[in-house]
């Protein structure tokens, strides 16, 4: 390969083809890139040791796996020095398992890390199938991470992560050996995402529908973005007491909606919009801001001093927060900063002060009576799925008209990151119920599978029957194993955007329209137009 790095993992790759020079859309350089593919072969490798031998495998080992393929999602890890750190880890484990397996002269390849390139110059069926199963472990990893912190795990979750790198490893397999493969990431990981889904709410509680306030009240505060729930209780603990504020950010809005974070009352409300905004957004608030996990992007001069990351997340010359979590850093430079002089409104993207979050299974399902009946009744006639990653590529505003124009008489659901484009609207309500509800962050897709399958079962009717629309958009690999996970679960229809993926092949592309009749956007109207018949 001619060109410096090779990358097309996530919707914003260079020219709609892949990121080849010297650093990649989202920022990555290509010696970074390059040490994650090498961390790739090195955890293919492993998962070379273990096929047939999967006695060997410890907790640790799973641990090590999950945290290394969480590492090279999009926008989590910038930091080579943390890269090659987990590289020799995985190495160690690897002489650890089997001590006499690097010195023996047999040319076995039990374990052999894989070169990478040999991917990226492969088939181009092949390439794309071995992606969409990279890509979607990568995604399902984040899943199984954040519910290994709160102390859930998964033996089929884990037990896939090796199975589905030795296939990606297997220079001779073709489409009929790696599309089950596939298909079986979305099994798998719509298990992922139930052990998630228990692990938070055995934890925080089911969630409940919340206003969240989107004003920032004078004073020290700390804004706290990603994922990551449990970081996000340790802050709040650490906080409560000492007069600084929390504020979440992106994904972080669900967590307001949890009993056991809501009830902190210096947790007052969500700051900023979606991840892509954030170089702007975090220029100048006299605050520090923390990562639970992606989105980082490259902080730029004039506030990297006041960002901080924990768990995997990292980036040269960042403060990182380890494993003891004391954030002792973040709060002493909150209190230092001092916040606003006075309370200060950061309106929505379409000027709304205040949004909606918790509407969770449990909370749809305890009305789901009133719904079926507002249905029967005529009072609802469509429902539409919109939700998805948010991002930076022009055509984005598509979901936010889409929204509007949907009818009075329907329901929006939405979830993940972008909801931002349309989340501060005021769609007003039917039969009591708002017609817009945010079901959560992206692994809550979880939640809106159960309730649409809830919904099926109250009409004797299939999910693929109902007055059910799926418009989604993505950006990065969480959005890749979800929609493998839909596959598996044979919903059709799907609309997809604002762009497909760059690593579907045109045949791939072709069985996937053919068998799930899955389309790219369009326009809103015409899209209306098309789902409403």
């Amino acid at each position: 390969m001619n060109q410096k790095m090779f990358c097309f993992q996530c919707e914003q790759t260079a020219c709609g083809k892949a990121c080849t020079g010297a650093a990649g859309v989202c920022g990555k350089k290509a010696d970074t890139a390059e040490l994650q593919d090498r961390l790739t072969g090195s955890l293919i490798g492993l998962a070379r040791l273990i096929e047939g031998n999967e006695s060997l495998i410890t907790q640790e080992t799973n641990v090590l796996v999950t945290e290394a393929l969480f590492a090279t999602l999009t926008n989590v890890n910038f930091d080579n020095d943390a890269i090659e750190e987990l590289t020799r880890r995985v190495e160690e484990e690897k002489q650890r398992l089997a001590p006499d397996c690097s010195v023996c002269g047999s040319a076995c390849g039990r374990n052999d890390n894989y070169d990478m390139e040999k991917l990226w110059n492969a088939d181009e069926d092949v390439r794309s199938l071995k992606s969409l199963i990279l890509f979607g472990i990568r995604g399902m990893a984040a899943y199984a991470y954040h519910a290994a912190v709160l102390g859930y795990t998964d033996a089929d979750v884990n037990s896939f992560f090796y199975k589905a790198l030795f296939a990606v490893g297997m220079d001779d397999w073709g489409m009929d050996e790696l599309l089950p493969i596939v298909m079986e990431a979305g099994e798998v990981n719509l298990k992922c995402m139930a052990l998630l889904d228990k692990a938070n709410t055995e934890t925080f509680g089911d969630p409940v529908p919340t206003e969240v306030s989107l004003t920032v009240e004078k004073g020290p505060f700390i804004v706290i973005s990603g994922h990551d729930l449990y970081d996000l209780k340790k802050l709040l603990e650490q906080t409560e007491g000492k007069g600084i504020n929390i504020y979440t950010h992106g994904e972080m809005l669900p967590a307001h909606a949890y009993p056991e974070l809501k009830k902190y009352s210096h947790l007052k409300g969500n700051f900023g919009t979606a991840w892509q905004n954030q170089q702007k957004e975090f220029a100048d608030i006299p605050a520090p801001v923390l990562f639970t996990t992606n989105c980082l992007m490259p902080p730029k001069k004039s506030y990297s001093d006041r960002v901080f990351t924990t768990e995997t997340v990292a980036y040269p010359g960042l403060t990182h927060i380890g494993e003891d979590k004391d954030f002792s850093p973040v709060i002493e430079k909150a209190l230092a900063l001092g916040g606003y002089s006075e309370d200060k409104v950061f309106a929505g993207i379409n000027g709304g002060t205040k949004v909606m979050t918790g509407f969770a299974r449990n909370t749809v399902l305890s009305v789901a009576d009133k719904v079926v009946e507002t249905v029967k009744a005529g009072a609802i006639k469509h429902f539409f799925l919109v939700g998805g990653c948010d991002g930076a590529k022009a055509g984005r505003n598509y979901y936010t008209e889409f929204v509007k124009q949907t009818p009075s008489d329907s329901i929006v659901l939405t979830l993940a990151c972008g909801k931002y484009r349309f989340n501060d609207l005021d769609l007003g309500t039917i039969g009591g119920l708002p017609r817009i509800m945010d079901m959560g962050q992206c692994n809550d897709a979880y939640s809106a599978i159960q309730v649409a399958v809830a919904l099926a079962n109250a009409f004797g009717c299939g999910v693929n029957d109902l007055p059910l629309s799926m418009v989604l958009s993505w950006y990065e690999q969480k959005a890749v194993c979800i929609l493998l996970t839909l596959l598996h679960l044979g919903i059709k229809n799907i609309l997809l955007g604002p762009s497909l993926p760059a690593f579907l092949s045109p045949n791939v592309l072709n069985y996937l329209v053919e068998n799930y009749n899955i389309a790219p956007i369009s326009t809103p109207e015409e899209d209306l137009k098309k789902l409403l018949g």
